[in-house]
């Protein structure tokens, strides 16, 4: 089964400085039938302004991942980590027992177009840690893990029984995926248009498969997206 969610379907907020778009229920949006998938809870797509940002905040029992579209996202947090993220990298943050930390537009002149994913963790607790990692070139033409509950393959580690894929196709390009029976798949579309086991997905769309076990992927111009394998 395919249920697709289309991008202008989601959840919006515009706070002028962040323009928001939720695939599931988040702050002020709410819709029952979309309060999150398996463990995968918030996916946002925000773009925030130059200079502007999330001021220091705090976080507890959550597996935060954010995956740069456009820009350069910086961050700042209690454990001493400072860093910026930037396209075809993917930053980790365990909040476990809990962390403070901050995300700004790291240019005054361009704004950053970025992913927000958080997933429940499979336990409450544990220090806080921080990851973060390039793939660039990488993700072209494959599926790459880019992170998992067991951090293999050079994935980045997450305390959830949950593996992400990230790929970049060119146009025409095709792969697939096989899923277990007990598996369940959330496809979240970065930018392009690609052909889906039959269901056209552009942009900002996303799908949830439950006992889909061969998914099919074809580009039907240069895109990227993101696979969930979730319990």
């Amino acid at each position: 089964m395919i249920r697709v969610r289309k991008s202008n379907e989601r959840g919006h907020a515009d706070h002028g400085w962040l323009k928001s778009q939720h695939s599931f229920s988040f702050a002020n949006y709410y819709d029952e039938e979309y309060m999150g998938f398996r463990a995968l809870r918030v996916l946002n797509e925000d773009r925030v302004a130059p200079g502007a940002g999330f001021p220091t905040h705090p976080h507890r029992n959550m597996e935060i991942l954010s995956y740069v579209v456009e820009g350069a996202l910086e961050h700042r947090d209690s454990m001493g980590t400072g860093s910026v993220i930037r396209p075809g990298e993917l930053q980790r943050m365990s909040a476990g027992t809990g962390v403070t930390h901050s995300e700004y537009n790291h240019s005054h002149e361009s704004p950053v177009h970025f992913l927000q994913i958080w997933l429940t963790p499979e336990d409450e607790g544990g220090a806080p840690e921080y990851e973060q990692k390039m793939f660039g070139d990488e993700l072209v033409g494959t599926l790459r893990i880019v992170a998992s509950k067991d951090g293999r393959d050079g994935s980045l580690r997450v305390r959830q029984d949950v593996s992400l894929f990230a790929s970049a196709l060119h146009t025409g390009e095709a792969l697939s995926y096989e899923l277990l029976p007990t598996r369940h798949a959330w496809i979240q579309v970065v930018r392009g248009t690609l052909d889906m086991c039959g269901v056209a997905l552009s942009r900002g769309d996303g799908a949830a498969l439950q006992n889909q076990t061969d998914i099919k992927f074809e580009a039907q111009e240069n895109s990227e997206f993101l696979l969930f394998d979730l319990a």
